[in-house]
This record gives structure tokens, sequence and C-alpha cells, in this order.
């Protein structure tokens, strides 16, 4: 299995758009949002994925996550009967120090929802903290994508 150990903020300015080194559109829905086991489906630019993410650990930052590139064809097909609500966002990657922020500017009902994340190799690896980033939301779970289209952001 592989697991995945992130840490998750709120964005307090658009500044980290002026230090992006890329920036890629991102339309996912979920064909399964039980917090065991999420089933993602995304396109991301031009290319197609489904992900599998396991429940966090305690701290929030850990959890199993499986990932493989499908065609965007079939990406599309599985977006048609997904659970309602649709997850539309920008991602920046942004450098920092030794490690790569990937910043997710939402829309829709999620609009004004801007949180960057950084992985990382262990919970409590050292990383630079730009200027931007803002509280720390890592484990708190209506911050995840898959609550995010049950419970907007714009309806909180």
């Amino acid at each position: 299995m592989a697991n995945e150990i992130e840490r998750k903020f709120l964005v307090k300015s658009e500044n980290f758009k002026k230090e992006a080194n890329k920036k890629t559109r991102i339309t996912q829905g979920y064909l399964s949002s039980v917090p065991e086991r999420t089933v993602r489906v995304r396109t991301k630019g031009d290319k197609g994925y489904i992900t599998i993410k396991g429940k966090g650990n305690a701290s929030g930052a850990t959890r199993y996550e499986w990932e493989k590139e499908i065609p965007a064809e079939e990406v599309e097909d599985l977006l048609k009967i997904c659970e309602q609500g649709v997850i539309e966002k920008t991602r920046y990657e942004v450098i920092s120090g030794n490690h790569t922020f990937e910043v997710d500017e939402f829309y829709g009902e999620n609009q004004g929802l801007i949180v960057a994340e950084v992985e990382l190799t262990n919970e409590n690896e050292a990383f630079e903290k730009p200027e931007w980033l803002g509280d720390e939301v890592t484990g708190d779970t209506k911050y995840y994508n898959s609550m995010l289209m049950k419970h907007p952001f714009t309806k909180w």
C-alpha cells in the first residue's frame, strides 16, 4: 500500500500566483465519498485519473492513496454516474525551499476557498512556509474535496 503524507493549509493572499511555475485546471467527481474509501475521477488538464483514498490516521496527515491514469474520455463518462456535486479548481504548483506546494483555487459553490498542500516524507519533516500560507487545516475533514462536494464552502 502507498501512503500519502501531506499537510494542508488555508491561503491568506493570492501572492502565490506570481510564484507559481505551473497551473492546471481540474474537474473531479466522486464515485464514492465514504471516509473509509473515497473513489475519485478527475481530469487534470488533458489527462484523466482514477484515485482511491483510505481513511486518514489520527492527525489526518497520512492516508492510503492509489492512483492510475485513465483516458480523459472515460473520466467524462464516469462523471455522469458520480455522486451529486463536481469540484472545479485551478491547481498552482509553487516551489518553496525543497518542497512543492499544490495550491488549489476553487470555483462554483466553493468559490473563495484557496488551500495549499505540501507532500512530505514523514509527518514531522520540516519545510519552508511561504508568507502567503495561512492556518493549518490538516485533518479537518470539512476541507477534504469529497466533503466540499457535499457541503460547499459558500454554504458554511
